[in-house]
């Protein structure tokens, strides 16, 4: 097969949609496939990259759905961070480009930082213990002014059960992370980390979406509240949206 096209399922997966949603996008003309042997559907990455960049409203939907794929695989390359290197170097591309723009330009220091707490947060705590694909789903919409960041990795609970084993559920996990320090000591600066997040989204006034297992923490800057409830899908790793 050439090595510029993929499979209808290696697209489904990068998009974020199913094979029957492609399959309607094709036949109304949206996004179209090549056919190959068998009349099977092929799609060219060029393609594929095309529609990422003019459809960026979807990007929260492809982080979700690739935390929710029960097969790792790796995302969109120009959303893949594999190693802490390339996370880095990527979030100093988007405190540059929030830098330049006169609205975000007071406010590229903050977003960094939470961008970076939580990313980082992603590789130091699950470092050699991937249960599938290491690395990070990194991308941002400079116009909708959103960030998302999502990881496959071990999740928040199994992270502080190390140092607090009576934790027994995501929601406990989850507000821990958030609200108590328990000690510097590591695993837990990860939840030490998420609670910088939490007071810079309060103090300046930003939103906040995070999931990690069955358990969804959400902050309004309409009334800067910590909202924690039960989400009816559970997947291991963590999805975080923000928007400045």
């Amino acid at each position: 097969m050439d090595i510029n096209l993929i499979t209808i399922k290696k697209a489904s997966e990068i998009l974020g949609v199913s094979t029957q949603t492609l399959r309607r996008w094709d036949e109304s003309g949206r996004l179209v496939s090549v056919r190959g042997k068998n009349n099977y559907r092929y799609y060219k990455k060029e393609d594929i990259n095309e529609y990422i960049k003019n459809n960026l409203k979807d990007i929260f939907k492809m982080a979700k759905n690739w935390t929710l794929n029960k097969e790792g695989t790796e995302p969109q390359s120009d959303f893949y961070c594999k190693d802490i290197y390339i996370f880095k170097a990527r979030a100093d591309k988007l405190e540059r480009e929030l830098n330049k723009t006169k609205a975000t330009k007071e406010m590229y220091a903050l977003v960094g930082s939470i961008v970076g707490e939580i990313g980082n947060n992603s590789f130091d705590h699950n470092l050699g213990n991937w249960p599938d694909i290491r690395g990070i789903f990194f991308a941002y919409d400079l116009t909708k002014r959103i960030v998302i960041l999502a990881d496959r990795g071990q999740g928040i609970l199994a992270t502080l059960k190390k140092v607090k084993p009576e934790l027994n559920n995501h929601l406990d996990a989850l507000k821990t992370a958030f609200t108590e320090i328990i000690s510097g000591r590591a695993p837990e600066a990860r939840g030490n980390g998420l609670k910088f997040v939490k007071k810079m989204v309060m103090t300046y006034n930003l939103n906040l979406f995070f999931q990690t297992g069955d358990a969804i923490l959400n902050i309004y800057k309409k009334n800067k509240k910590l909202e924690i409830k039960q989400s009816t899908v559970n997947f291991h790793g963590c999805l975080a949206l923000i928007q400045y």
